[in-house]
């Protein structure tokens, strides 16, 4: 996996990142160490068990990146040394959509609120463009599913106890890689080098938490690109309202290379103010609701 491509699909959109969020949620597989599992309060066959129901519903879910069914509008709150960024996003069945709304934590400058809404008349009338973003998702998603298929073998888990998250108990996982697992490709071939710890949520048999380290450098072939040891991911999801479950915190620090190119990502993403929106609305609707968004920022009635 390229540097590149990691930052580019880390975008406003939570659900570009699922691509990176499941090859790290991999950690989950249910090829169980009998002889590790267990705890005080999960015995091993129900730990399997839970991580088994937990990676189906996550599979189901890779399968709705649009969130057709229950399409919402939130903030996005992205930090990094360069930049502060906050954004508006609409999902809608036509790919999401964004409205920059601020910079460096200040709205933004005459200048740069013209370019915005510049963007957005391009976007209104050239439907390519947004036809291009969604079939980019599209393939994402094709990628994630891929991922998906190979977790029964990808990693080996062990029980660790409980915590708290959002004032409920869950369960939590260490996880490693299954020194069996023969990855078929180079998406999948990251998961050899990954290790870390998952929360799953028993009630809701969703993951919670997701924290992931690369435990050796990993090249791609003819060392044309690579990620370096050390890099790490957080990943927290809840539950937003109506059993609908989005990501809300994303942090990431990843050092690697393509070709001679230094590539770094170092960045924290907060998600907030999720609020359902209409069925069915397009991208074109999506566009004008955003656009009801006064320059402070402060949204319209909904």
């Amino acid at each position: 996996m390229r540097m590149g491509t990691i930052a580019a699909r880390i975008h406003g959109v939570g659900r570009h990142f699922l691509f990176f969020l499941l090859i790290v949620l991999a950690g989950i597989s249910p090829l169980a160490e009998a002889a590790q599992s267990g705890g005080a309060g999960l015995s091993p066959e129900q730990a399997q068990a839970l991580v088994e129901r937990a990676l189906a519903t996550e599979a189901q879910a890779a399968q709705d990146l649009s969130h057709a069914g229950h399409p919402m509008r939130y903030r996005l709150h992205k930090t990094s040394p360069r930049l502060t960024s906050t954004k508006e996003i609409v999902e809608t069945g036509d790919g999401d959509v964004a409205r920059l709304l601020s910079i460096n934590d200040q709205p933004l400058s005459p200048s740069d609120e013209q370019t915005e809404q510049a963007r957005l008349d391009a976007l209104l009338a050239n439907p390519s463009l947004q036809q291009h973003r969604k079939q980019s998702e599209d393939s994402d998603t094709a990628r994630a599913m891929k991922v998906l298929r190979v977790l029964p073998t990808a990693f080996l888990y062990k029980f660790a106890g409980t915590a708290t998250a959002g004032g409920a108990t869950v369960e939590k996982f260490t996880f490693r890689p299954n020194p069996q697992f023969d990855p078929p490709d180079l998406e999948t071939g990251v998961l050899t080098a990954m290790a870390g710890e998952i929360w799953v949520d028993p009630v809701q048999e969703r993951v919670v938490r997701l924290k992931g380290s690369l435990q050796q450098d990993k090249e791609t072939i003819f060392n044309v690109a690579g990620l370096d040891k050390g890099g790490w991911v957080q990943i927290d999801q809840a539950d937003v309202g109506g059993r609908q479950w989005r990501i809300v915190h994303i942090q990431l620090k990843m050092n690697g290379h393509i070709l001679w190119k230094t590539k770094n990502s170092d960045s924290v993403q907060d998600y907030s103010e999720f609020v359902p929106i209409s069925k069915g609305i397009s991208y074109k609707d999506a566009i004008q609701m955003l656009r009801g968004i006064p320059a402070t920022g402060a949204r319209s009635g909904r």
